[in-house]
């Protein structure tokens, strides 16, 4: 595949947010692809240089590889498009929407995609009037974090003010949610194209930090197994679910489908994982994009204000 010249571009990595680790890991990764592919790049931490670095060293573009608070929420993107600077991704509002799992579900809510039930929950919440609206178990979680990052599955009264205080120390907003028991499923869009579904299945109860990054018994199948008109209604509906946010470029979308099929949306991811263990590339391996080639897409579908 030929690549057009891009100029200098960025790999966006690391960060400040509580999931640098895995960023870094990510845009390791970006960065070996593009440099395979010609593409002329470099690591560029904001956690170690301020961002007008990036106009003072050249940079003609930048490939976002940052993930959660000053990666994915918009703020990074104001940045870059206050330097004028194209970069991989959506834009500010659909970063900070997509970042925000509560107005995420305002929004899907009031276009009909389903969501699980919720409610915004603080230290003097009453635990009978929360698990008698969302039953129990459910599930407590920072409204604005990623990777399950502060998340809990709880069943009882006795775990709920530890669970709440987990999720407080990550953000100031949190969110009790409706536990939907079924299957996890994740959609990658690239473009405006759904990629083939993600299956997951894990060893333990939750598809958890650990599950994700550290686990070698979670299993994923790709295809999903799923029937193949069902398959295309979720993909559809996955694809309406980024729209309408606003997202451009890429992203993944996470969902469960319960035992009757119904799906229930979750939240929409702006920077996906990029790592060994990421479903953004196990879908596309399968939709017969390799790796390398995908970042080259990714790249060439910068955002441009």
């Amino acid at each position: 595949m030929r690549v057009p010249d891009y100029g200098k571009v960025a790999v966006l990595l690391g960060g400040r947010s509580a999931e640098r680790e895995i960023s870094l890991k990510s845009g390791a990764a970006v960065l070996e692809a593009l440099l395979s592919e010609g593409v002329d790049a470099y690591p560029f931490d904001p956690a170690h240089q301020p961002m007008e670095t990036l106009q003072q060293q050249g940079f003609n573009r930048a490939f976002i590889a940052l993930h959660g608070r000053y990666g994915e929420d918009g703020s990074v993107q104001g940045a870059l498009e206050l330097m004028g600077l194209p970069y991989t991704g959506s834009g500010v509002l659909a970063s900070a929407l997509a970042m925000d799992k509560w107005r995420t579900k305002l929004i899907w809510q009031a276009v009909g995609i389903s969501t699980p039930r919720y409610l915004i929950i603080d230290a003097q919440s009453d635990f009978d009037e929360v698990a008698a609206y969302l039953d129990l178990p459910l599930i407590i979680k920072p409204a604005r974090e990623g990777s399950t990052i502060g998340l809990s599955k709880i069943e009882s009264k006795k775990e709920f003010s530890n669970a709440y205080q987990l999720a407080a120390q990550h953000d100031s907003i949190v969110l009790a949610e409706q536990f939907i028991e079924g299957k996890e499923l994740t959609a990658a869009i690239l473009g405006e194209t759904p990629l083939p579904l993600v299956r997951i299945e894990v060893t333990g109860e939750l598809y958890d930090y650990h599950a994700k990054y550290v686990a070698n018994d979670t299993r994923y199948f790709c295809p999903s197994g799923l029937p193949d008109e069902l398959s295309r209604q979720l993909q559809a509906q996955a694809l309406q679910a980024h729209r309408i946010l606003g997202c451009a470029g890429w992203s993944r979308v996470d969902l469960i489908l319960d035992k009757n099929d119904q799906p229930y949306f979750l939240e929409a991811n702006t920077s996906p994982g990029m790592t060994d263990h990421s479903l953004v590339p196990m879908a596309a391996k399968v939709a017969g994009i390799p790796f390398e080639e995908l970042v080259v897409k990714i790249l060439a579908l910068s955002y441009v204000e």
